[in-house]
């Protein structure tokens, strides 16, 4: 899996791909149309942020590419690439349990705050991309 080039794309499952960890600089692509909404990607070395309709979708710290994100009503997914280990928050329904999955094994349950933010630990290594997989419970 390689960075995204050009800091967000559509992919042909339609999903989304974004991000590049590379960048020694800060760059952002805003008003990329996708399903009917427009995001906005923040990226470089130290952080990755994707926003949809201006309402928080992602961020790691420090950057990732993150490839063929898909969101659901039940969860999402989505494979994930950096240089090293990265905390990764996302937005989902407020106080909802979920099950995490990383790389195919259970990471247990996790419930999201009032403002419904998940963070989650992963463990990377340049070149190995992981698969992450949170779905709601119920």
């Amino acid at each position: 899996m390689a960075v995204v080039e050009e800091l967000i794309r559509t992919e042909n499952n339609e999903t989304l791909s974004f991000g590049n960890y590379k960048l020694d600089k800060k760059s952002k692509l805003d008003n990329f149309e996708f399903g009917g909404d427009l995001y906005k990607v923040k990226t470089f070395k130290e952080i990755t942020k994707l926003e949809r309709n201006g309402m928080f979708v992602y961020e790691s710290v420090p950057g990732t590419t993150v490839n063929q994100l898909k969101v659901t009503d039940r969860g999402v997914e989505f494979q994930v690439e950096g240089p090293e280990d990265a905390q990764i928050t996302l937005e989902l329904e407020e106080q909802t349990e979920y099950k995490v999955t990383v790389n195919h094994t259970d990471a247990g349950q996790m419930k999201t705050n009032l403002g419904g933010k998940l963070s989650i630990s992963v463990e990377l290594n340049e070149g190995n991309p992981i698969t992450v997989e949170i779905e709601k419970i119920g």
